[in-house]
């Protein structure tokens, strides 16, 4: 587990803001809005997260039977606020075994949801038909949110992206089959909203999803040096 602050496009290192430069700065991918590091999972440590986060925090409530949460992940600093946010869950897969599902909220441009799904890119819109039927339905803070398959992901997972709350929401799969939680109407709670709910929230080992690195690292966006 890293101890500092990383690229959440690419993992990499970062340069905390100083005299040249009023944000964090990534050698491959110019200002970012820096990944904090990933700590066991906890009450505290989803506390943490929900109270530094301007953007939801997503996570399927009431559980599934059987799930438990399984890390969180938040993007941003003291100073700017969470600006995107990854919740892992973990439970009995639909299909037999276990299946894994990690919820990112995020801007326009941060780059998270796309490093968990193995995309290139920053955003999802350009792997998404939205001309077409909407492939999944959640129901996100109350509202009915259609959600979108991500084209050109790797194998092993399930990608599914929307918008919810005017951010992006990403749903991320693994295995594949586990995409068929999709298929089920889930309900997902903004944890801001929750209040004392969150101390009830069973907790499990912390997933390695939130620690892996990108198998692709995203396309530069447009402006980034």
């Amino acid at each position: 587990m890293r101890g500092e602050p990383s690229c959440p496009k690419c993992g990499g290192r970062v340069r905390a803001p100083g005299l040249f430069a009023d944000a964090w700065q990534c050698a491959a991918h110019g200002p970012v809005q820096p990944l904090q590091p990933v700590v066991p999972p906890s009450v505290e440590a989803l506390g943490v997260v929900v109270h530094r986060a301007r953007v939801p925090v997503w996570m399927p409530w009431p559980l599934p039977v059987g799930w438990l949460f399984t890390g969180v992940a938040g993007a941003g600093d003291d100073r700017s606020g969470g600006r995107a946010s990854a919740v892992a869950c973990s439970g009995p897969g639909p299909l037999g075994g276990m299946g894994e599902l990690l919820l990112v909220a995020e801007e326009l441009g941060v780059g998270l949801g796309a490093r968990y799904a193995g995309i290139e890119g920053l955003d999802p819109g350009p792997h998404l038909n939205v001309d077409a039927a909407p492939d999944a339905k959640v129901h996100a803070a109350g509202r009915p949110t259609p959600l979108w398959h991500v084209k050109n992901a790797p194998e092993d997972r399930a990608v599914f992206a929307g918008e919810a709350r005017g951010l992006w929401l990403w749903a991320i799969l693994w295995p594949e089959q586990s995409g068929l939680l999709m298929y089920d109407e889930l309900v997902l709670t903004d944890l801001r909203d929750a209040g004392g709910e969150v101390d009830l929230v069973p907790c499990g080992a912390l997933s390695p999803r939130l620690l892996a690195r990108p198998e692709t690292p995203p396309r530069q966006a447009a402006g980034e040096r």
